[in-house]
């Protein structure tokens, strides 16, 4: 893992827990385009990490409707904080769901 200058971890999963924990939008390559999300909660599954958000849009047109999509970590590319972009916690996203129980990395504080 590369470290910039001032010393901060960086790349995708220090990149995320930063976003979940600031509240901030990502955009990311996934699947050969752009994907501006609000990540919600990173967690593993079969060894490998995820990260629940809500996409915002894909490639600059917004989705039909507001879902909760699963993003497997090694398939985003170049993820970046838009750092002047913050979100709100999605009604969509329940932190009790069974798949979150015990493989919970980090996930959004709910008011």
């Amino acid at each position: 893992m590369t470290q910039p200058s001032d010393g901060a971890p960086s790349g995708p999963l220090p990149t995320l827990f930063e976003a979940i924990v600031r509240l901030r939008v990502v955009t990311a390559t996934y699947n050969k385009g752009v994907v501006t999300m609000a990540p919600h909660i990173l967690y593993t599954r079969h060894g490998e990490v995820y990260v629940d958000a809500i996409t915002l849009d894909r490639d600059g047109k917004p989705p039909r409707e507001d879902k909760m999509g699963a993003f497997k970590l090694d398939g985003l590319g170049d993820p970046t904080i838009v750092q002047d972009r913050p979100f709100f916690p999605n009604p969509l996203y329940d932190p009790a769901q069974e798949k979150y129980a015990g493989v919970t990395l980090l996930a959004v504080e709910r008011a």
